[in-house]
């Protein structure tokens, strides 16, 4: 039986697999099946623990999203990744290693985790984008920038975000020939200099309720811009991130909570 838990950052949801305990060996048709809401647990990400790769971490962590596809950032996943080896700890702090790199995580305050996210990347190559233009203003049928967080990510700027198709336009920004890698889109609006309104469409698993490094992203976007302060509320359709970006050549913070569902188990022969 795959022991598994099941975990949410405001309603961004995942099967959380510790595979320091288990031989676990991830298979493309099996990260499908898991992340199936009807014939498996359901998730928006499937995580995987696995054993550090140096003294300065307490583990590496890989992130698939539902299509299979391996991802390099999750800010929500690791916000729980991050409760769960501070509990195993007794610690309040700890350093997780991902594709994108290094993430210091800290306790800030009852079931909230503050990560640091890493500098952002900007450059066209960095993200990567198919050639090269101002990663500011996109060359695209909308008004969008782009930014890498360990991750590709568009953030289209909107007037009217409530009444967006998030699922035909994300689609279709997604799989642009612009994007080699393909891309995660966030549209946002702007409330107030401390305030944006932002909606997700996740690449490989479409419309989710949140996204921590989309966040992340659309306020980087949103800073370089002169549209908002460098510390803002980001509201998403799950509720609330802080992310605060202090200068250009900081790491990104992003502080929000985390919530733990249930654990349980599937057979190994049913995946």
């Amino acid at each position: 039986m795959l022991k598994f838990r099941k975990m949410h950052g405001l309603g961004n949801d995942f099967v959380i697999v510790d595979g320091r305990k288990n031989d676990f060996q991830p298979k493309p048709e099996s990260i499908r099946h898991l992340a199936d809401r009807r014939l498996g647990v359901g998730c928006d990400q499937f995580i995987l623990i696995l054993p550090p790769r140096s003294s300065q971490t307490a583990a590496f962590m890989r992130i698939f999203n539902p299509d299979g596809s391996e991802a390099g950032a999750c800010g929500n996943a690791t916000r729980c990744v991050a409760d769960l080896l501070m509990q195993e700890n007794g610690e309040n702090a700890c350093i997780i290693e991902t594709m994108a790199g290094h993430l210091t995580c800290k306790r800030a305050g009852v079931n909230r985790i503050c990560v640091d996210m890493g500098r952002p990347r900007l450059e066209w190559s960095e993200i990567p984008l198919s050639g090269p233009c101002d990663t500011l203003h996109l060359p695209l049928d909308f008004d969008a920038a782009a930014v890498s967080m360990g991750n590709p990510h568009c953030v289209v700027f909107v007037d009217n975000i409530e009444d967006i198709s998030v699922d035909e336009s994300g689609k279709q920004i997604e799989n642009n020939s612009l994007f080699p890698e393909r891309t995660n889109v966030e549209f946002v609006r702007i409330l107030a200099r401390n305030r944006v309104r932002m909606r997700v469409w996740e690449r490989g698993a479409g419309i989710t309720p949140a996204c921590g490094s989309g966040a992340c992203a659309a306020l980087v976007a949103a800073v370089r811009r002169g549209q908002v302060d460098r510390r803002a509320e980001m509201v998403l359709d799950g509720g609330s991130l802080t992310i605060e970006w202090a200068d250009d050549d900081a790491s990104v913070l992003m502080t929000g909570p985390v919530t733990s569902v249930f654990e349980g188990t599937i057979p190994h022969d049913s995946i």
